[in-house]
């Protein structure tokens, strides 16, 4: 199925190219909330005219990078690309919340057809703040991609091997957000309007990110949702979760983006 909102697009641009640099297309005058597009092994990214080139670049080299993590050119699990591709899972860019919600793209119903996840210009690699590209990319390709490709060990469902540790991390199994969580849990994930799958996907980022470095220095910021800021405290607490994600049986990102895929330059 085509792409409805690059149904006029033209073929595709993947990342890498060539030179290993990053090619931007742009939408046709008509198009509707979007004027620009890249992909990401096809995985499509699209940038309303309120994101800069710079910002739309950095989110596709993220993606790219937690695709292939050794940056070799090739992916590390085509299974999920295809997975990633079939689903039509989109990164979509606006400048903020507030011009998002103006574009009305969300009201549409051909979004149903499509797995997607939002990003803003204002989040991403800005100086002084966490970079939020490293979540949200995580959050497309842990939720479209490895949730489907192998749904009895990183689902989002109740009852796979990730599920189930987050029970664990959680102190329980919530359908919903609890008014309180027991005193032993680490993950306390609080926002209302998160369903459980929802929670399953939060939780494998928090998990993957804090292995990987990404959050060590975040530990006062981040204590109300997640207490294992460094990558020493997830293996000491969270055994689950650990030997999930580094076990080897899946292919998944040992190295934290930079936002500079550079496969040539391996």
């Amino acid at each position: 199925m085509v792409l409805w909102l690059l149904a006029c697009a033209g073929e595709p641009i993947v990342l890498p190219d060539s030179s290993g640099d990053l090619v931007l297309q742009d939408y046709p005058e008509d198009a509707a909330y979007f004027s620009r597009f890249t992909t990401a092994f096809g995985v499509y990214i699209l940038a309303s005219d309120g994101v800069s080139d710079d910002k739309l670049s950095h989110a596709a080299h993220v993606l790219a990078s937690y695709l292939d993590n050794d940056e070799d050119g090739a992916v590390d699990a085509p299974e999920v690309v295809d997975t990633m591709v079939g689903r039509q899972a989109t990164l979509v860019m606006f400048k903020n919340s507030r011009e998002a919600r103006r574009s009305g793209v969300f009201r549409s119903p051909s979004l149903d057809e499509m797995h997607v996840q939002d990003l803003y210009d204002e989040e991403t690699n800005e100086p002084g703040r966490f970079d939020a590209s490293l979540e949200e990319v995580l959050h497309l390709v842990s939720s479209a991609g490895w949730a489907h490709t192998w749904p009895d060990a990183l689902g989002e469902s109740a009852g796979s091997e990730l599920a189930d540790a987050m029970d664990t991390a959680r102190g329980g199994h919530f359908a919903e957000i609890p008014g309180t969580y027991p005193a032993a849990a680490w993950y306390h994930y609080d926002d209302k309007t998160c369903e459980y799958n929802c929670m399953v996907t939060e939780y494998v980022y928090w998990s993957l990110t804090s292995l990987l470095g990404a959050q060590a220095d975040r530990c006062g910021e981040i204590e109300h949702e997640w207490e294992l800021c460094a990558p020493d405290a997830v293996r000491e607490t969270d055994a689950a979760v650990t030997a999930l994600l580094e076990d080897g049986r899946f292919p998944l990102p040992v190295v934290l983006p930079d936002g500079s895929y550079a496969p040539a330059a391996r």
